[in-house]
């Protein structure tokens, strides 16, 4: 998901993507842990995603002052 993407959402449509996003990435981690991931790379792209979301919500929060 592209960070232009993200600034459409509304607050809540973010949190809500930034909860499922950090619950994916738990499970990934643990299983990553476990077992041998299929796709590597989706650990690097939650993460990514993850700090995306919180940067927007940053942004919205700083212009919000």
């Amino acid at each position: 998901m592209k960070a232009s993407e993200l600034r459409q959402m509304s607050s809540d449509q973010l949190g809500e993507l930034l909860k499922s996003t950090e619950e994916s990435y738990f499970r990934l981690r643990m299983q990553s842990q476990m077992e041998r991931l299929e796709v590597p790379s989706e650990l690097k792209k939650n993460r990514r995603l993850i700090a995306r979301i919180l940067t927007e919500q940053r942004q919205r929060e700083l212009n919000a002052k």
